[in-house]
This record gives C-alpha cells, structure tokens and sequence, in this order.
C-alpha cells in the first residue's frame, strides 16, 4: 500500500517531535513494514544556519542523520494504533557517509528500508539524496520504547 502524507499535521499525530526539530516536511510513500520516503526542505531560515557557518550555511551531519532517523520512526509508529505512546531511539549508526553538503534550498528525499526487526530492535538502511544524488548515507539501529509519561 502506497500513502501520501503531505500535511504536516498528519506526520505530527504519528511523530512525537515537534518545532523546531521536526525535520520531516512530507512523507511521499509508505510500505508499511518495509520502506518509507519523507522530504525535508532545507530552507535559509533554520534556525540553525545563524551559526553553521554563516560564510557558508551548511546543514549539520548530524541533523541530515535526524532527518532520516525520524523517517524510520515514522515507519514503525505509523503502524501502530497509538503511536504517540512509543518512541524510537537510535542505538547505533554504522557505515555512517557523507557524501555531499545540503544548503539551504535544497530539498532533501530520504528513502528508508527496514532490513530487519527483532523484538523491538530494528535495523535500517537510509539514504538521503538532494537532486538525485546521495548526499547522505547510513545504517541505523533503533530501539522501539514506551514512551515515558510526563
């Protein structure tokens, strides 16, 4: 089955993150159990390119890392009745490259593939490319969690 998501109102009833660290803008498709594809637009005003590097605004590794992590995120909780009572954790990152700098204006496509699951660990592969080409690549390990009461 193929979904469109391009509300963001929908990704925030499955995703607990909210502004200004949602880095998903869109989910273009879901397989659910299998894959998913989100969009981020990189846009001159995030809130982090005041300081990284106002010469040469470039989006942190580790934010384009976020982007995909929370894509998987949103693959395992959309499944669930009630996804705002889990949470993903990254547990692990490997074979962790970065291909490209993302600036402002460019529009990330993160494509995400559940390689394996067991019990409530998860294993995924994740790219993320701006203009076809992978700017961004990874595996990443994920703990599915209740999430803590506050």
């Amino acid at each position: 089955m193929e979904i469109l998501m391009d509300d963001i109102q929908d990704i925030l009833k499955i995703l607990p993150h909210r502004y200004p660290f949602v880095l998903i803008d869109r989910i273009v498709e879901v397989k659910p159990g299998e894959s998913v594809i989100a969009m981020k637009n990189v846009t001159f005003n995030e809130p982090y390119f005041q300081g990284h590097f106002p010469g040469q605004r470039v989006m942190p590794g580790v934010l384009s890392l976020e982007s995909l992590a929370q894509t998987t995120a949103f693959l395992m909780l959309y499944e669930l009745d009630d996804p705002l009572k889990k949470n993903m954790f990254i547990s692990g990152l490997d074979k962790v490259r970065f291909r490209r700098l993302i600036t402002p204006g460019g529009q990330l496509i993160l494509h995400i593939r559940l390689l394996n699951k067991k019990l409530n660990l998860y294993k995924f592969s994740g790219t993320c490319t701006v203009n076809d080409k992978i700017a961004v690549e990874a595996l990443i390990s994920s703990n599915l969690v209740d999430r803590m009461e506050v």
